[in-house]
């Protein structure tokens, strides 16, 4: 078992340091964990599911606020709201005004969670000039 403390700033990012490979990270193994930062307004963070690894999540928002779209309707998430999202359910984060820092968890319900490589510690970044 290990433990540790890591500022957030100081993680390792990739998609333009948007993503902080926060599970890696902190050596967490039994579930993902990701913080994410979006500027203001930003339109751009894809509309999603996890039908192909079945994987759960809940959107924490640790400053800022934003709306997700869960199959084409808007609910809030700031700091009074917290969203849970199944595997096969499309989802899409729409930023607000201030931009938005969310911490992202996830899981497979009755399975061991597998990392996926865009979380390990070394792994490129996809928006890396090649």
């Amino acid at each position: 078992m290990s433990n540790g403390v890591k500022e957030i700033d100081a993680m390792e990012a990739v998609y333009r340091g948007a993503f902080k490979r926060a599970r890696a990270e902190l050596g967490v193994e039994s579930f993902g964990m990701q913080v994410i930062d979006m500027p203001p307004n930003y339109e751009h963070y894809p509309e999603h599911d996890h039908s192909h690894d079945d994987q759960e999540e809940v959107f924490l928002v640790l400053r800022g606020s934003a709306e997700i779209e869960i199959e084409g309707e808007r609910f809030p998430l700031d700091d009074n709201h917290v969203a849970q999202v199944d595997s096969k359910t499309k989802r899409k984060i729409w930023p607000g005004p201030a931009g938005v820092r969310l911490v992202v968890l996830g899981g497979c319900p009755g399975k061991v969670y597998e990392a996926p490589p865009i979380s390990k510690l070394g792994e490129p970044d996809p928006m890396a000039a090649s």
